[in-house]
């Protein structure tokens, strides 16, 4: 595969699109494919998808892992991840399978090892002109996104998704921090997985978890899934918050839009199929079997008997695909000690039981499918997570498991996994993690990974969805604001350039829409609030317009309503259109497969490097290492297809880059000359009057670049509710409402006269000194149930209309049994005794100790309290119209020191 090879191949798919689109304009009217550059786009990707199953994993590989420049204004930088963090991300993931996980993935040390001098590397990618602020204030960054590309964890590369993660970084005004993980076939589960996770270890050493989100798509969003999982049962500090673009979370298409047809969607809806190679497929048990044998008999190449290719058996199986191995003969099971085989997937084909020979994902082996980390829609609770924006296209085949994974996180307990899988340990899990906080957008008819097509005008919604998100997680993360661009007058949507509808049509189809659903809003950008949560969940339907309208309940979503054990189990038809397809390639290459099967029995003959012990999966590089084999990188070249594609896909951010700029710019100005104002004003009247005019353009130009096209603070306004489902803007009423509601189910409020203000009652809810706590609802401006640090944390007790409003400051002496009294009374018991004069020091120690000056009482001889005939009457206090039968505590008098004032000779 080469850029020329690949032109010619898709060159007649745009011609014909473009011809077809004019002349069939009425049917995609109301669709994405209206828009030209979508339409376009969309059968450009599944042209090439097409092209590409006809060549080999490894031209696909190299292919799509070019070298892409990347644009002057963008900042890239590639480091490489120490060994320490790889070394820590296989013990965190060794801790998470488990010892039956470990022996299912086939070892602990070979999905470790690397190719020689092949670090795991990675990018920053940076705005040119974010990047000069940023070390002129020597900021190290708080936006930081790390992103996880897609390509259905076997092909793509950073190079070839760089063009999305600048917009990204572009619209955050974040830094990107893509790393290049290992891909399968050659790489599989674990491989990936483990270097993803060393990336954001790497991170954590120089970020806050506060100033760092996930993001990915496809095949990239269900790896941050599994990396989320694994970092919150391993007690590793989670992100802000992750971004999951069309995540595919479920490898045993168990979803009924899988079995459904997709014409508005470029993925096959039989699977990724290629040109048989050393990389692909592998051997199954059975071919493993039958070359070992030849290899042991030492039997000549041109004698080499080849297995007509057989890809399904008439044999009644165990559907469970945890027990696929219990159907292996004692045979295969023999050969297991130096190779994993492909196991057997059974399914029910024309009313018979036959079972799957081949692999069927590259990522990894049958029996392993349904495993949580590498369909995470499996695990027993998806709670516990940092917020979640999940992004699906209506017209994607992968949708419905979208749907049920956005639901299963943000209600874990209505979403459990199979029966067979609820042990204790999933029922533990269930109850232990809250809900996630979810946001959900499903985009009317767009394809997987709609961004993908970024010149598109959905897609550039789509993006502004991002860093809305993006933005708040972060300010919510970090407690402060976040600066973002306000992008309105900078970042323009046209719909001339992108669309074969006329503007008019446009505004009719969008108000329509409008009428139709009641949409009461629009896609947000970064800046904009983010609408509330209800039950954990932003539920939202999006038009390519990019407006929003509710989306359709769970009891009306397939994916909702789905039986919870059939997900996880491999379905007829998406099992049957496979086979479809994998016969004919059989039929096309069968002599190409021949020829690969000599080679592979040459090297059995000459012996492979294995690991002791272990047996890695058949398609692993690590099970067939020949001795003395060069597996070195080779060096990257230039693509220019992907070069020009990129251009294509980074046209927009190059136009509002250069629009930025010019709004930035200073206006200019001519100073006039001497001899141009000659016979009028003097120079210096001329001068001032251009000086003045300039200022005045230049404030204007500053103020309208800043309020308008330039930035915005984006905060945290309590999006997320409380368990009540309160948050800071809910209104006292209906706190109040929700208290008493609890208090009346708790008990009757206290009674006049019992304890409510004495020193053993304390609030059920109180703070600490200096913070305001919450009584009732209410925040007081004291500390509750704490001393005092300064005069302003003493306030007296005032009886409000409700009981459970009374707060009561904690006694300031031991000798004080309350603190009971009205501020009116206390004025008017200070004013009777109060004097206003100044008590000399000198006087007050030859007096002795001087005693308060209001008694109450007086102690008799024998112990007893009399009341004292000085003592002037205590004011009574009422609580609820009752006589509270507590004593006014005793005032003290305090002296003030003498002050030596200097006086004037």
């Amino acid at each position: 595969m080469n850029t020329a090879t690949v032109s010619m191949a898709v060159t007649p798919t745009v011609l014909s699109t473009f011809l077809s689109h004019y002349l069939n304009r009425k049917p995609l009217r109301e669709r994405p494919t209206a828009h030209l550059s979508y339409d376009e786009g969309l059968h450009l990707i599944r042209s090439f998808l097409e092209f590409a199953s006809h060549h080999t994993v490894e031209d696909l590989q190299a292919f799509t892992s070019q070298w892409v420049p990347h644009p002057q204004w963008v900042k890239v930088d590639q480091v490489e991840v120490p060994e320490t963090q790889l070394v820590e991300a296989a013990n965190v993931l060794q801790e998470q399978l488990g010892p039956d996980g470990i022996k299912k993935v086939g070892g602990r040390n070979w999905w470790q090892w690397r190719k020689p001098h092949s670090p795991l590397k990675a990018e920053w990618i940076e705005m040119k002109a974010d990047y000069h602020e940023r070390k002129k204030t020597g900021d190290p960054g708080k936006r930081i996104m790390l992103y996880v590309h897609g390509g259905a964890y076997y092909f793509g590369s950073v190079d070839e998704h760089r063009y999305q993660m600048q917009r990204h970084a572009r619209k955050l005004k974040a830094r990107v921090f893509a790393p290049e993980y290992r891909l399968a076939p050659q790489f599989p589960f674990p491989c990936g997985l483990q270097d993803c996770l060393a990336a954001y270890l790497y991170l954590l050493t120089i970020q806050d978890p506060t100033t760092i989100v996930l993001a990915g798509d496809s095949a990239g969003g269900g790896m941050v899934l599994s990396m989320l999982v694994t970092m919150r049962d391993r007690g590793i500090p989670l992100p802000a918050g992750a971004i999951l673009i069309s995540p595919w979370v479920d490898l045993t298409h168990s979803f009924p839009s899988l079995s459904g047809d997709c014409p508005l969607d470029y993925i096959p809806k039989h699977g990724f199929h290629h040109k048989p190679s050393k990389a692909w497929p592998p051997l199954n048990a059975e071919e493993y079997a039958l070359l070992a044998e030849q290899a042991a008999k030492d039997t000549k190449l041109d004698q080499t008997k080849l297995m007509k290719p057989a890809a399904v058996e008439a044999k009644n199986l165990p559907q469970d695909l945890g027990q696929l191995n219990a159907t292996q003969t004692e045979d295969t099971k023999s050969l297991a000690t130096s190779v994993a085989e492909t196991s057997y997937i059974s399914v029910n084909l024309d009313g018979k039981e036959v079972k799957l020979k081949e692999q069927i994902q590259m990522y990894t082996t049958n029996e392993l499918l349904s495993h949580p980390l590498v369909s995470p829609v499996m695990q027993p609770s998806l709670g516990g997570l940092p917020p979640l924006l999940i992004m699906t296209g209506g017209g994607e085949i992968l949708r419905d498991e979208q749907i049920y994974l956005a639901h299963k996180c943000a209600n874990p307990s209505k979403y459990p996994p199979p029966e067979s899988a609820m042990n204790e340990s999933a029922q533990d899990q269930i109850k232990r993690y809250k809900p996630t906080d979810v946001q959900l957008q499903v985009w009317d008819d767009l394809c997987h990974v709609a961004p993908t097509l970024s010149f598109t005008r959905p897609a550039k919604y789509m993006y502004r969805s991002v860093a809305q998100f993006g933005a708040w997680v972060l300010a919510r993360a970090q407690g402060t604001g976040i600066e973002i661009l306000d992008d309105d007058a900078i970042s323009v949507i046209s719909s001339s350039s992108s669309s074969s509808d006329t503007d008019g049509a446009n505004r009719a189809t969008k108000d329509q829409v409008k009428a139709d659903e009641g949409v009461k809003s629009e896609v947000g950008k970064a800046g904009d609030p983010l609408p509330p949560f209800k039950n954990h969940m932003i539920r939202q339907r999006v038009s390519r317009h990019g407006v929003i309208s509710p989306l359709a309940p769970p009891s009306e979503l397939p994916g909702c309503t789905i039986d919870r054990n059939d997900i996880g189990v491999v379905k007829e038809v998406p099992v049957r259109r496979w086979l479809e397809v994998r016969s004919q390639f059989d039929k096309r290459f069968a002599s190409v497969r021949a020829k690969i099967h000599k080679r592979r029995l040459k090297e059995m003959a000459a012996g492979y490097v294995g690991f002791d012990g272990e047996t890695p999966p058949p398609a692993a590089l690590a099970s067939r290492r020949k001795v003395g084999e060069d597996l070195k990188e080779k060096k990257k070249v230039k693509s220019m297809g992907l070069a020009l594609w990129s251009l294509w896909g980074s046209k927009h951010d190059e136009a509002t880059v250069h629009r930025e700029h010019e709004a930035d710019k200073a206006p200019e100005m001519k100073v006039a000359t001497a001899e141009e104002g000659e016979g009028a004003r003097s120079p210096s009247d001329l001068d001032k009057q251009e000086k003045g005019a300039a200022k005045k353009e230049l404030r204007k130009i500053r103020s309208r670049s800043k309020s308008k096209s330039k930035t915005k603070i984006v905060r945290d306004e309590s999006q997320i509710a409380d368990e009540d489902g309160a948050n800071e803007n809910t209104l006292i009423s209906i706190l109040m409402a929700k208290r008493e509601g609890k208090a009346r189910e708790n008990g009757p409020p206290p009674s006049p006269g019992s304890n409510l203000l004495t020193p053993d009652y304390f609030p059920p809810e109180t703070g600490v000194t200096g913070k305001r706590p919450i009584v009732s609802g209410i925040a007081v401006p004291f500390s509750l149930n704490n001393e005092a640090d300064t005069a302003s944390m003493i306030t007296l007790t005032s009886a409000l209309d409700h009981p459970s409003r009374v707060a009561s400051p904690r006694p300031l002496s031991p000798e004080t049994d309350a603190v009971a009294t009205t501020s009116a009374a206390v004025v008017a018991a200070a004013t009777e005794k109060a004097k206003d004069e100044v008590v000399d020091p000198k006087v007050i120690k030859e007096q002795g100790p001087v005693g308060t000056s209001l008694e109450t009482t007086a102690i008799s001889e024998n112990g007893e309290a009399k009341e004292s005939d000085t003592a002037p009457t205590t004011p009574r206090i009422i609580v609820d119209g009752a006589a509270a039968n507590l004593a006014r505590p005793p005032l003290e008098t305090f002296v003030t020191a003498q002050e030596d004032l200097p006086t004037t000779k």
